[in-house]
């Protein structure tokens, strides 16, 4: 059977970000993490005066969902807020954020060599460059 999905740029990068995706979940779920728990902690972490405002920026996701995901990683002990100024608090993580962040860094790790060595070696110095060209300013 023809599948003109296939000839399509786009369809692929859909697939290809699909099957990462699923892949990247399946090693981070011993972890009792999810991909956007990850994204924020590292965020959290790597940034001490981090809003939830901001960090919903950064992560490009709506307020509405960056509710129930603080809320998740407050619940599991991971993260804390502290005033800030007057009006606004920051995101901290806590000593068991910090540990969960260390494994979840390890899966990270492992994960990124194992995807950069299915791409043929010719094509795997432009990756990077490539991906970012299609979201970046």
């Amino acid at each position: 059977m023809k599948d003109p999905l296939l000839d399509l740029p786009g369809y692929a990068l859909r697939r290809a970000a699909s099957a990462m995706m699923a892949e990247f979940s399946r090693r981070l779920e011993p972890l009792g993490l999810r991909y956007a728990d990850v994204s924020a902690l590292l965020l959290i972490g790597a940034n001490k005066t981090l809003t939830a405002s901001q960090l919903g920026r950064m992560l490009d996701i709506q307020r509405a969902n960056m509710v129930p995901l603080l809320a998740r990683l407050t619940d599991a002990g991971l993260i804390t807020r502290r005033p800030l100024d007057g009006k606004s608090h920051s995101l901290h993580l806590t000593e068991t954020g910090e540990a969960k962040l260390t494994e979840a860094r390890q899966v990270i790790e492992l994960f990124e060599h194992w995807l950069v060595a299915k791409v043929p070696p010719a094509h795997r110095d432009h990756l990077k460059p490539a991906l970012d060209a299609l979201w970046r300013d």
